[in-house]
């Protein structure tokens, strides 16, 4: 990879040791070009952390959960994500896309095996590669278990919403027809796909703002607020990613996650669990874990779904150091 680092750190004053020891836009294929950047020792224990949404992209923060001294990490945003070209692209983008050009980025470092790191949407894209290439994983390390499900995306919305947040459920299902109320989810997938922004601005907004909420166990605000639905301002990114992953099954068979789980035999994995997550409830990762028998699930009591809910993100540095510790003894 082409080095991002200018004279002064290659003359050794390299202030900040989660500085990007490499960065560069690799062209994977199909028009599509990924932002890659690489952190920590050239020498150090590989892995890769993988980011959710599907759409959001990696943050500076998502450097600080390896060790520098300790790790050669890599960070990428998935295809259409982040700083990746086209932003927003969706042709050319399922899950083997992304699987295949996380191959493509091993291969290119030179990496046999690398760790796994992923919460959430990176949960179900760090199986499915391991699924699918078990010999080219050391360890597993999840965030927020998701298993690209549509049951686990009714449970979500259409269970934990009205529950939980009832008065925000209304809102929600309310900015439909009302013949189109009885399937919510595909109702709001096939608007936010409209190429008209004045069909999909507002439901991009209400999916954001409703998932947001729910993503976070002491939310600041718990209803939709009407004005800002109708903002002529920019849009999310997400809502067209996951409406796109979530309207095809995730490009995977049904279940496909769960009943493959055998593949990850032998593979030393933890789960970091937030004991009040609504997207991704602890059941989730009790069902994999059954199936996986080298996994250990770490409840987190008072969190929610979200990687910065108190002792999230402690818990995750400690799995990740954890893991490297069974793959280096």
């Amino acid at each position: 990879m082409a080095p991002d680092a200018d004279a002064a750190r290659s003359a050794g004053k390299r202030a900040d040791p989660f500085a990007p020891l490499t960065s560069e836009q690799l062209a994977v294929g199909d028009g599509h070009e990924i932002y890659v950047e690489t952190v920590g020792r050239a020498d150090g224990l590989p892995a890769v952390y993988l980011h959710g949404g599907p759409g959001s992209g990696c943050q500076p923060d998502h450097r600080r959960l390896f060790d520098p001294e300790r790790f050669h990490a890599v960070l990428f945003d998935q295809r259409g994500a982040g700083r990746s070209r086209p932003k927003g692209r969706r042709e050319h983008n399922t899950l083997p896309h992304l699987i295949a050009d996380m191959e493509m980025i091993r291969e290119r470092l030179g990496f046999p095996r690398w760790m796994i790191v992923g919460g959430s949407w990176g949960a179900t894209l760090a199986l499915a590669y391991a699924q699918a290439h078990p010999d080219r994983v050391s360890g597993i390390v999840l965030r927020a278990t998701f298993l690209g499900t549509h049951s686990e995306l009714e449970g979500g919305f259409l269970d934990a919403l009205p529950r939980f947040h009832p008065g925000l459920s209304d809102d929600f299902v309310g900015l439909l027809p009302e013949a189109e109320r009885g399937t919510p989810l595909e109702a709001y997938w096939r608007r936010i796909l409209d190429v008209d922004p004045a069909i999909h601005g507002s439901f991009a907004r209400a999916w954001h703002d409703a998932e947001r909420i729910l993503s976070e166990h002491m939310p600041s605000r718990t209803r939709l607020d009407p004005s800002s639905l109708k903002s002529n301002g920019a849009l999310p990114a997400t809502p067209f990613m996951e409406a796109h992953y979530f309207a095809n099954g995730c490009f995977m068979k049904p279940d496909q996650l769960l009943e493959q789980a055998g593949k990850l035999d032998g593979l030393p994995g933890v789960i970091v669990q937030g004991r009040y997550d609504l997207l991704c409830p602890p059941s989730t990762s009790h069902a994999l874990a059954a199936r996986w028998p080298q996994s250990e699930i770490r409840i987190i009591e008072g969190a929610g779904h979200t990687l910065y809910d108190p002792g999230v993100r402690d818990a995750v540095m400690k799995a990740i150091a954890d893991i490297a510790s069974k793959i280096t003894r």
